[in-house]
């Protein structure tokens, strides 16, 4: 149940409690109103996005979706070949960043959608949403690519949400998960399977979170009011994963 998730919060100490959801939302072109439904029901602070919008309007398209979920338009869309970032009046965004990345002839445009935010006065937390290539030695690169990009962030703590594009035991899965801590093999809660919606049977989504950063509990989310199991499969063709972080405060400079 949703309950199960501790809720957003900010400590006196300036420690908060981050809600981070990750969603390939196919372009939006499935039951809009319900994918409406599903994001508000989740209640993120931040939304890494997978295959928004990209072509005629598709800007229009973010900002209907932003205005629908309660959420704020932050970075990426068609501008990072597909992964775009929202967050709520929560999160302050103190730099956003667009990385497309290299491309192997043939196959799709594969990007990053970057963001540097604060949380109250002293938690801060950069994010990469990322939707890596279907093709194995191009994902594999991918990955070490957003491993670098999330490295070179100047924040304390990161966290890293996506579609991987492949299971636990693939090569760039575990990549990420060698360096970063994957959430739902450190905390699991809710579901773990996000594909396909009807009969889900694997594991290709996932949100990674840098060391420092407690993982409260990491899976698809069960149980939302408001949102019936219809609702899960028309929005689109996967499953989100939610994840509740605690973020430290930062400690000041010496």
């Amino acid at each position: 149940m949703l309950a199960d998730l501790p809720a957003s919060r900010t400590e006196a100490d300036g420690t908060a409690v981050v809600r981070v959801l990750s969603y390939n939302i196919r372009s939006m072109c499935d039951d809009t109103a319900a994918l409406a439904r599903v994001i508000r029901a989740c209640a993120p602070d931040v939304l890494c996005v997978q295959e928004a919008p990209r072509f005629f309007r598709w800007r229009k398209a973010a900002a209907r979706l932003a205005r629908a979920t309660g959420l704020t338009y932050t970075t990426g869309g068609a501008t990072t070949a597909g992964p775009m970032i929202l967050t709520s009046l929560r999160a302050h965004v103190e730099r956003t960043e667009e990385v497309l990345l290299p491309r192997t002839p043939g196959l799709h445009q594969r990007g990053l959608a970057i963001a540097e935010l604060r949380f109250g006065t002293a938690a801060r937390l950069g994010v990469v949403s990322c939707h890596l290539s279907l093709a194995a030695a191009e994902r594999r690169r991918q990955a070490g690519l957003l491993l670098d990009r999330l490295a070179a962030l100047d924040v304390p703590h990161a966290v890293a949400a996506g579609d991987i594009n492949e299971r636990p035991d693939g090569r760039a899965f575990g990549a990420l998960a060698g360096t970063l801590r994957d959430g739902w093999a450190v905390k699991p809660w809710g579901g773990e399977h996000t594909t396909p919606p009807a009969r889900p049977h694997q594991r290709i989504d996932a949100v990674f979170a840098t060391e420092g950063l407690e993982v409260l509990g990491c899976g698809v989310p069960a149980g939302l009011p408001g949102v019936s199991e219809r609702d899960l499969r028309a929005a689109t063709d996967h499953l989100p994963v939610l994840a509740a972080l605690r973020v430290p405060a930062e400690q000041p400079a010496v």
